[in-house]
């Protein structure tokens, strides 16, 4: 592919903001690594799912004014937030041993709270490698690092200097060559965070002040309003990478390839995964196929994972009253059919990844949106797509198609995350109970396709 744009010297300055974010993603166990954006960017090449133990990294570092929390604090002091994707530390039951199952069922009294000896090690490096001014010179000891929440696909800690330290200013950080175009247009176009430089392990773009949003906030109706119109600019974009829809099968083959694989230790694993294999998933995935071939949907640039954890709550009183949502995380957007991106948020409606006890998720079927539910939200989208179009449509039929699009591109939603869940319950060591949500989520599969099939 030749979708990265290679800039031979791009030097870039830390601002006066004290706060600043640090993204490092391990891609074995990133949710989606199929992106069409290119993955010799991340020293990939021709790779279309989760390697197993691969172990390339990229790096988002982000500065600005601070979290919202500590606005509250008459002192503040500089503070880095560290998105460690799925390093692989230890669990309790299986240790470090790589041949054994890692899902962590041991974790059953809620989630950890100390941050390992490796882990701190790593964030102390990364600060001293891609920061500048007090991070280059600080005690080890005085880093001060916790965990800030936990997730189905990244480790959050949160890395902050004493209060007797001072940031410097205006020092830089380093030279680039070569990144990937998407976020720098994104961010030129206002649909992201602003991007201040990248660096070959990844990037440095601007912290925004918000509020984390909740999975029960998805149905409030403004929000979802606003959601669709965010998806419907988005939608309109026109990128400049490969507009064929290959993402979504792409990847669903190559996750069911890797399942069909699978060997399991643990017993309770080995049960479950037979369970699931008495579904025939390739023969369902033979009729989820041609399902969704008979069911139109346009080639849009599509988000791809438009959940609670993607979306910002700005803060900032610059936005406009009806301007406080941002989509962020593109690392998986890529032209795919429309209906996956409606299909997809509407199934993240039911499940709450920031449950604290096993399996460290809630799953709430009738959170579902209703039919009424998703006309407000297709209604919304459509409203904001007419700015862009002057082609009359019958509204009513309209509408009526893309519930049908909609809730049988959910079907592929489903599918998806299903099996990539079971590649998780096998190299992951995050603490979250992927069989059981692999489970979940066929369950889901299989009772939406009796209603839309």
């Amino acid at each position: 592919m030749s979708e990265c744009l290679n800039i031979q010297t791009l030097s870039f300055f830390c601002a006066s903001g004290k706060y600043i974010i640090i993204i490092i993603t391990v891609h074995f166990a990133h949710r989606n690594v199929a992106s069409s954006c290119g993955e010799a960017c991340l020293g990939k090449t021709n790779s279309s799912g989760p390697e197993l133990y691969s172990s390339n990294i990229s790096t988002v570092i982000t500065e600005d004014a601070g979290p919202p929390d500590e606005k509250k604090k008459e002192q503040v002091h500089s503070t880095l937030l560290v998105n460690q994707r799925h390093l692989r530390t230890p669990s309790p039951q299986s240790g470090a041993n790589c041949d054994d199952d890692s899902e962590a069922e041991a974790f059953r009294d809620g989630r950890s709270e100390e941050v390992d000896r490796d882990t701190r090690d790593r964030a102390i490096n990364w600060c001293r490698d891609f920061l500048s001014g007090s991070w280059k010179t600080i005690e080890d000891a005085d880093l001060k690092i916790s965990i800030v929440s936990g997730g189905l696909s990244n480790l959050l800690y949160l890395c902050s200097l004493p209060d007797h330290v001072q940031c410097v200013g205006q020092e830089p950080l380093t030279c680039v060559s070569g990144y990937r175009v998407m976020f720098a247009i994104l961010a030129e176009r206002a649909l992201g965070p602003k991007l201040y430089g990248i660096f070959p392990q990844g990037r440095l773009e601007q912290y925004l002040l918000n509020t984390r949003m909740c999975t029960e906030q998805l149905s409030d109706p403004a929000i979802s309003a606003e959601i669709a119109n965010k998806l419907a600019r988005f939608h309109n974009m026109v990128m400049p990478f490969n507009k064929e829809p290959k993402w979504l099968f792409g990847t669903i083959d190559k996750y069911m390839a890797q399942v069909l694989k699978i060997n399991f230790v643990r017993d309770a694993h080995v049960k479950k995964y037979k369970k699931l294999m008495k579904l025939d998933l390739p023969a369902e995935l033979k009729s989820l196929r041609a399902l969704l071939a008979a069911t139109p949907s346009p080639v849009v640039f599509c988000h791809n994972d438009v959940q609670e954890g993607n979306i910002l709550m700005l803060e900032d009183k610059t936005h406009s009253s009806r301007e406080k949502l941002m989509l962020i995380d593109f690392e998986y957007s890529s032209y795919n059919y429309r209906g996956f991106d409606f299909g997809n948020h509407f199934c993240e409606w039911m499940y709450d990844y920031t449950y604290n006890e096993w399996p460290f998720y809630k799953a709430t079927p009738e959170n579902y949106p209703t039919r009424e539910q998703q006309l407000l939200f297709i209604r919304s989208y459509l409203a904001e797509q007419s700015k862009f179009t002057n082609v009359a449509v019958d509204q009513t039929q309209t509408e009526e198609d893309m519930i049908i699009e909609a809730n049988r591109y959910a079907l592929a939603s489903h599918f998806l995350w299903g099996l990539w869940s079971i590649i998780q319950a096998k190299i992951s060591k995050i603490e979250f109970g992927y069989m059981d949500y692999a489970q979940c989520r066929f369950d889901a599969y299989f009772k939406q396709k009796k209603l839309f099939s």
